[in-house]
């Protein structure tokens, strides 16, 4: 059977492709966003955000608090990239959510496995008339141009089978017909480029459709969902090792540390209860990536969380930006003395 070697989750802001001198073009995307989304589900402006909270974060948005960051990050994304190294899989499962990448308000499924022999990305930040630093995320993505990335139609053909058996009702796509109008996008690009270190390990998408209503999963459902991988996994006569990547998230574009917190406590102690009851208000946007998290957890259940490390990035002073987090499920990495 198919076995789950290693797991790891990783955050995948433009932040992560950009110097820290660079994550301005971001803070100006906030301060022009009319839908900043808080956990309790309000949308707010960021002068209302700003009106209820002031500008306590001032000190912390200086390029070289920003700076320190950027290093602390790459330095994690290097300890997750070492990870999957060691693990040496035969395929990994990225978790991730599609935002108008493939999928469109025409055809927009809750939860889709890809099954074909090769993932192709869009190119939609390659345009010549694009900003530098744009392009430059571009290329963090792998979507400057349409990259093809072998796939794992094998073993997606299995998990199919054994999420329907399983009584998960998923959707399914076996080929991009052309990825310079629609293909995978940044959530699958960012972990093969910054994690693979070069290697062409074949790839197992799983989408899931956290941004758009009406037909976003619950954090409960998600949870489940990842149990059902985990089975069709397991019952995959296929003989391979198989890494599972959650892509996304956490708490943006308002940081919500109270919210990261309760997610990576709900990671650390592995029942799922905490991670299962999360709030859909809470899961609005971009803080929404958090369900590819959930997902990931509950196929990774019975692999011990071996690290974990959160970064609350603030880059205006009212306190919009990314809560990012990475970790590692099993492998040789030890969680550190606390």
């Amino acid at each position: 059977m198919a076995r789950i070697v290693l797991g790891l989750g990783s955050s995948h802001t433009p932040l992560l492709t950009l110097p820290a001198e660079e994550w301005a073009h971001r803070a100006a995307a906030d301060y022009a966003n009319p839908r900043l989304n808080l956990s309790d589900g309000r949308l707010v402006t960021y002068g209302e955000l700003e009106a209820e909270v002031g500008d306590r974060y001032d000190e912390v948005v200086t390029v070289e608090a920003l700076r320190r960051k950027a290093e602390l990050c790459q330095a994690a994304l290097e300890r997750l990239a070492d990870a999957l190294e060691a693990a040496a899989p035969d395929v990994v499962v990225i978790v991730g959510d599609d935002q108008e990448e493939l999928f469109s308000a025409a055809n927009q499924p809750a939860i889709a496995v890809f099954y074909g022999d090769e993932v192709a990305t869009s190119d939609k930040f390659g345009a010549d008339e694009l900003p530098d630093w744009m392009r430059t995320v571009g290329e963090g993505y792998m979507m400057d141009e349409v990259h093809v990335l072998p796939g794992a139609p094998r073993l997606a053909l299995d998990v199919i089978q054994g999420l329907l058996d399983r009584d998960v009702d998923v959707a399914v796509s076996a080929r991009v017909e052309d990825a310079t109008k629609a293909g995978f996008g940044h959530a699958y690009g960012f972990i093969v480029n910054r994690l693979f270190r070069g290697r062409r390990i074949p790839v197992l998408p799983v989408l899931l459709n956290t941004y758009y209503p009406p037909n976003v999963p619950s954090a409960s459902r998600c949870h489940g969902i990842g149990r059902a991988l985990k089975g069709a996994l397991e019952a995959s006569p296929a003989d391979l090792r198989v890494a599972i990547i959650a892509s996304g998230g956490l708490s943006h574009f308002v940081v919500d540390e109270v919210l990261d917190r309760r997610v990576i406590e709900g990671l650390r102690n592995g029942g799922g209860e905490a991670l299962c009851d999360i709030p859909r208000g809470a899961l609005n946007s971009g803080s929404s990536e958090i369900l590819n998290w959930v997902l990931a957890a509950g196929a990774l259940e019975g692999l011990p969380l071996a690290w974990c490390e959160y970064q609350p990035i603030y880059r205006t002073p009212a306190g919009t930006g990314i809560g990012v987090a990475f970790a590692v499920w099993g492998g040789d990495i030890k969680e550190p003395a606390r």
